[in-house]
């Protein structure tokens, strides 16, 4: 495990976090969401944050993606404030439900962001094309999507993520919904893709197994407010098929996680 404390950024950081904090005010009082969170994480890492119900995960996603305002702290996005990252177009967002429109095709719901940014009627079809290549869904373009499993609907919206060339993929959670037989083959799909890209990933997820066997780096978090309990470097090699979960290798990354967890609750 990292040794949290004394936070110093890293220089080649595409994202990075000092001191972050965010409350919102309720009816009943101040809600903490987080406190004092600091990470960097490098060009090309895979990082998953996991923590319980409520520990701020997605509120960290969301404010990256310029979706929330810290209360105190800084972040940065490829060296910019996340509101002038998204007016850049430097990530593509997928969320827990994949929120296609009913009414238009696969193809045109991956076209929809690009239609929005301007790009010319070649350039769209192209990047439609590219896109749903990368989630090995290009005969499927003219579907609908209530003509898809709900797995194959997750697939359209990273396709709808990455068809602008987004250097970075932020995702909350997008196959918590799905039974685990469809998200172990999405996994095995988003490493595929995201070896092929050379992406960078911050990936949300309450699945002890799934953030091992996707990152590079696996970030605890405690209960609200949430911090920064651990960050623990993965020793797994890029090539992961399923079996390498059965290794002893995986075994004591995942309970190292699980230790991180435990302490996060001790903590609080």
């Amino acid at each position: 495990m990292a040794d949290i404390q004394g936070h110093q950024p890293v220089g080649d950081a595409i994202i990075s976090a000092n001191d972050l904090c965010l409350a919102f005010e309720t009816r009943d009082g101040t809600v903490e969401a987080l406190r004092n969170v600091s990470l960097d994480i490098g060009r090309g890492e895979f990082v998953s944050l996991i923590g319980p119900s409520g520990c701020g995960k997605t509120t960290f996603l969301r404010v990256v993606a310029a979706l929330e305002a810290p209360t105190s702290g800084s972040v940065s996005v490829k060296g910019m404030t996340p509101d002038d990252a998204r007016r850049a177009r430097a990530y593509g967002y997928v969320f827990q439900a994949a929120g296609l429109y009913p009414w238009r095709t696969v193809a045109a719901n991956v076209r929809l962001p690009l239609e929005i940014m301007g790009y010319s009627r070649s350039e769209r079809e192209k990047r439609v094309r590219n896109a749903l290549d990368l989630v090995e869904l290009s005969a499927f373009g003219g579907r609908y999507p209530w003509q898809l499993s709900g797995g194959m609907q997750q697939r359209v919206s990273i396709a709808r993520a990455l068809a602008f060339d987004a250097e970075i993929l932020l995702m909350d959670e997008p196959f918590g919904a799905l039974d685990e037989i469809v998200r172990d083959r999405l996994n095995e799909q988003l490493l595929a893709l995201w070896r092929k890209t050379g992406m960078t990933v911050l990936f949300v997820t309450h699945s002890i197994p799934e953030a091992v066997h996707l990152s590079t780096k696996i970030v605890v978090m405690s209960p609200r407010p949430g911090r920064i309990t651990s960050v623990i470097d993965s020793p797994l090699p890029p090539e992961r098929p399923l079996e390498i979960r059965d290794t002893p290798e995986f075994i004591k990354v995942a309970q190292g996680v699980r230790l991180g967890l435990r302490e996060g609750h001790i903590g609080d």
